[in-house]
């Protein structure tokens, strides 16, 4: 991870960032995001470049360096471009529907399921069967698409559920006939 965390992070235009001790924060045309970086680590802004220094060759201090380089890459390109988690929806009777901001899930159980956006989430429904999870902290995003995924996993049998787009199911061949 120290190749990552030696390369310098410009920062795109309409993006601040202010460093107070551990404490960087970013704002940018999206929002604002705060994070604390570990104790060894320092975390420098000159010229529009941010630059993440490390004190000794350690091992912990090594992985810290390279994780606060990119995690703070994540807080500039959140607060200017935004992350988007796509989830598809395939079995026969499956679907979902927007209900203000909160979604509405038909996945087979005898009640519909309701999912409601934490704060900085947004949902939006292409299709019945394909939704957008959309937000400015990729930490976020991606737990908020997990937990709807983990709603009705896709099963290996027939690969009916919710899965993220593109992935792939491993299929078992179930039965053997007679």
């Amino acid at each position: 991870m120290s190749r990552i965390g030696r390369l310098p992070l410009s920062v795109p235009k309409g993006v601040e960032v202010t460093i107070n001790g551990q404490d960087v924060t970013v704002k940018g045309p999206k929002g604002e995001l705060k994070h604390t970086v570990a104790e060894p680590i320092t975390v420098s802004f000159e010229d529009g470049v941010v630059t993440v220094a490390r004190p000794d060759d350690k091992p912990e201090n090594r992985s810290l360096h390279g994780l606060t380089r990119a995690l703070v890459a994540n807080l500039t390109e959140g607060v200017s471009k935004g992350y988007t988690k796509t989830l598809e929806i395939h079995g026969v009777g499956y679907r979902v529907q927007a209900r203000g901001s909160n979604l509405e899930f038909s996945l087979g159980y005898s009640h519909p399921v309701v999912v409601e956006p934490p704060q900085g989430i947004t949902f939006r429904v292409e299709k019945p069967t394909i939704l957008h999870v959309e937000g400015i902290d990729k930490q976020l995003v991606g737990q908020v698409a997990a937990n709807i995924r983990s709603l009705r996993k896709p099963d290996p049998y027939k690969a009916k559920g919710v899965r993220y787009q593109g992935e792939h199911i491993r299929r078992k061949a179930g039965k053997a006939g007679k």
